[in-house]
């Protein structure tokens, strides 16, 4: 699945990294400590999440994560949307809950 084909099917908006939104997406990855996620997400994951800050997009971009899924409207840093541009990856936006998000995208990839 594409992240484009996941923020249709999780209603979600994309608000920055468009040039990505082709990206491949094979599993997900749920979790707000940086350094957590930066060791374990696997590559190509969506990553649900609601830090929408710089390091954000750092840790996405060190990880190869295909894209970032703020839960909850969490809001995006410019600096963020800055960076998730240059880098290509692209940070969705849903009102959805973590934890249903995260049962949702298992379900989309399963």
């Amino acid at each position: 699945m594409t992240v484009k084909e996941l923020a249709n099917n999780i209603n979600a908006k994309i608000l920055a990294g468009n040039n990505g939104v082709e990206n491949e997406v094979t599993c997900g990855y749920c979790g707000d400590l940086l350094s957590w996620v930066m060791g374990r997400a696997k590559e190509s994951s969506a990553w649900v999440t609601v830090m929408g800050n710089v390091n954000a997009v750092a840790v996405a971009v060190l990880a190869d994560i295909s894209c970032i899924v703020l839960a909850e409207n969490s809001a995006l840093d410019e600096d963020a949307k800055i960076k998730a541009d240059e880098h290509d990856i692209p940070i969705l936006r849903t009102d959805i809950p973590q934890y249903e998000l995260c049962v949702a995208i298992e379900k989309l990839l399963k």
